[in-house]
């Protein structure tokens, strides 16, 4: 059923305004995506550099995480309607550019990567914003298990998507359909009235100061996590943008903690339930470090192709789209917090099942594959409980911009997880490796590889607890939050 909104007075909101926001949510979660697994073959076709190809594969994200909090702010205060569709627009301008990337030029790509992650600030805080406008109740938590889908499934299907989509019928077929998907998804809410907070009598200031702070304090952090593996953690390089990246948030705290109208209102983190959900959510998402180590380990110590490799994530798939609805019914059962600490600790369960290094190849895929089918059965159990506790949290007026701090949240918590476990998975791989010969099954001479993997998985394990803990100390249980 539909909520009355500031500005939107009577609208009942129905399930072509919940499609036409899956779609737009999928134009990032799984088309956008696709390019971490065709990442080569864009390269291979395109004849660029490898250098061209991998800053294609990683821009997306990191001017999404540059802007999402901005544009959640900006779809507050001028129109999350407004908003979601300006993404929608540079989403089609974003995958035109790509799919129509001449060879031998990476411009094109380059370009249509940067306005694809712009896209998804726009979206992504926003359409999550709008459930909690025109949503409430059961009917909410159907809306977030929708969007959980779109963001959470789509990033689980992206890699198997878009290798059957390139090897079948070509890479650029991928952006055209996106193309064709978000057309759908501008016409579909095109008809909703718009939300946004009520007029103020009180001039508005735009905090400049505060954006630009806030830009340049992510964009140097993001360098700093994609470029420390390479150039060394310790390098002259990492610790300089490490001390401009913390000199930048000081400053920028200072501004907006002082500042009326600032975009990040940080009384938003009085919340503790707020700053359970988002913090569990950052944790959680490091997790994500547990792909790019298991499918190198496979590629480098068995020696499978990447699409050998990337089938044994198929479990992974079928476990949150399935887990996902469950998820909901827990939540409207339970409450958030019994479902959010289950989800965690079968994520955890997924994710020892993957140290399992020392076992033979056939019996350690079959391993493998399993766990990662707990992995999506975990990750789908937490997705709407944690979504919607976070939406629950805070008041309308600021559900844009804290929207886009937990989308922010799930994207940090990403990168550093998958930095920090390559970054351990490759160190580690390159020492010699005897004490534990006898522990190992089968070939002898990728020890290190195995021994490597499973010191890096263990991180992923130990994030996954922390979020455990960190659940327990913040969310409230059904029974606290009905004594409230």
């Amino acid at each position: 059923m539909g909520k009355n909104n500031e500005s939107g007075q009577g609208y009942q909101a129905d399930d072509k305004l919940l499609i036409g926001l899956l779609l737009a949510v999928i134009t990032f979660g799984l088309f956008a995506q696709t390019v971490l697994n065709i990442g080569t073959t864009i390269r291979t076709d395109l004849g660029i550099s490898v250098d061209s190809s991998n800053t294609a594969v990683s821009i997306t994200a990191l001017f999404s995480g540059m802007f999402i909090v901005v544009l959640g702010s900006f779809g507050d205060r001028y129109g999350r309607i407004k908003t979601t569709k300006i993404g929608l627009v540079l989403s089609i301008i974003g995958s035109l550019l790509v799919a129509v990337s001449p060879r031998g030029s990476s411009i094109y790509l380059l370009i249509g990567r940067i306005i694809q992650g712009i896209s998804s600030a726009c979206i992504m805080p926003n359409a999550l914003a709008l459930i909690k406008a025109y949503y409430e109740g059961p009917a909410r938590q159907r809306a977030v298990s929708v969007y959980s889908i779109g963001s959470w499934g789509g990033a689980a299907s992206s890699s198997i998507f878009g290798g059957l989509i390139a090897s079948t019928i070509g890479w650029r077929w991928i952006f055209w359909i996106s193309i064709g998907v978000a057309i759908i998804s501008y016409f579909l809410i095109s008809g909703v009235p718009e939300s946004k907070n009520p007029p103020s009598n009180k001039k508005a200031d735009f905090d400049l100061a505060g954006i630009i702070t806030f830009m340049v304090g992510m964009l140097t952090i993001n360098i700093l996590i994609n470029q420390g593996g390479k150039v060394g953690w310790l390098s002259p390089m990492i610790l300089g943008l490490g001390i401009v990246a913390l000199i930048t948030f000081i400053l920028f705290y200072k501004i907006e903690k002082n500042k009326e109208d600032a975009f990040i209102d940080f009384n938003i983190f009085n919340n503790k339930t707020y700053k359970g959900a988002t913090i569990s959510n950052l944790l959680l998402n490091s997790a994500a470090g547990t792909l790019i180590v298991t499918l190198s380990l496979v590629q480098l110590a068995a020696g499978l192709s990447t699409l050998k490799a990337g089938f044994l994530t198929i479990g992974y798939l079928i476990g949150i789209l399935i887990a996902i609805k469950v998820g909901e019914k827990l939540l409207q059962k339970w409450g958030a917090r019994r479902p959010m600490v289950i989800g965690c600790s079968i994520t955890g369960f997924g994710i020892f099942m993957t140290t399992f290094t020392h076992l033979m190849t056939d019996q350690y895929l079959l391993i493998a594959t399993i766990g990662f089918t707990f992995f999506g059965i975990g990750l789908g159990l937490y997705a709407t409980p944690s979504a919607d506790t976070a939406l629950s949290a805070v008041p309308q007026e600021k559900a844009g911009s804290a929207s886009g701090i937990y989308r922010m949240s799930s994207s940090l918590g990403a990168a550093f997880g998958i930095a920090i476990s390559a970054a351990i998975f490759t160190g580690l791989s390159m020492e010699q490796v005897t004490f534990a010969e006898g522990f190992f099954r089968g070939r002898t001479d990728n020890i290190s590889i195995r021994y490597a993997a499973i010191i890096a998985l263990l991180f992923n394990l130990f994030m996954t607890m922390l979020a455990i803990i960190s659940i327990l100390l913040t969310i409230p249980s059904k029974k606290s939050e009905k004594e409230e």
